[in-house]
């Protein structure tokens, strides 16, 4: 959702700095204004006018509640290969760049995924995805949400997560819902 609410943070916090990946603290006490809050994560401006992406792990500096991904019914371990894609398809629609109010699928940054059986009754789950830009230094950010993401899935025993840039992202991959949540069509 994207939003426009002043908030005083209520602790220190860690943030990664928009575009550029770089970690950084807020001080408790700082103002920031929540631009989006989208999946599991939250996009603020500092009162610097830096942007950064807050964990939702880290909502309660915020004042807000934290935030969870996709459910799974409690001790289901799917086994069948087909339902732990769609589970991770669900996850990866929970996964946003921190710039634009659309998941990575609907942007069309999620190039492939495929879920493979292990001889131990789990699951690899392989995805590949794409930047809207190639500097982006979000990449190993939003890596590093995605494997979070998969890993907390039921069945999943292996997840090889990779960011790619054969072919180049345009604004072509992205899907009627994105284009039309953006102004584009």
């Amino acid at each position: 959702m994207r939003m426009s609410e002043r908030v005083t943070l209520r602790r220190d916090c860690e943030a990664i700095q928009i575009p550029s990946g770089v970690v950084t603290t807020l001080p408790a006490g700082s103002e920031v204004r929540i631009m989006q809050a989208l999946g599991d994560t939250y996009t603020v401006m500092t009162s610097n006018g830096y942007l950064v992406r807050i964990a939702g792990t880290d909502a309660d500096a915020l004042g807000k509640e934290p935030t969870r991904s996709v459910a799974v019914a409690e001790g289901t371990i799917p086994t069948d290969p087909a339902e732990v894609e769609q589970l991770v398809w669900e996850q990866l629609r929970t996964c946003y760049d921190p710039e634009i109010p659309v998941n990575i699928v609907d942007l069309g940054l999620v190039y492939h995924c495929q879920v493979t059986p292990l001889e131990d009754g789990m699951h690899r789950v392989e995805v590949k995805f794409t930047l809207t830009a190639p500097g982006c230094g979000m990449g190993e950010v939003l890596k590093t949400d995605i494997e979070r993401k998969i890993w907390s899935l039921p069945g999943v025993g292996e997840v090889d997560v990779a960011v790619v840039f054969d072919p180049m992202w345009n604004q072509d991959m992205m899907s009627e819902a994105a284009k039309l949540e953006l102004g584009l069509l």
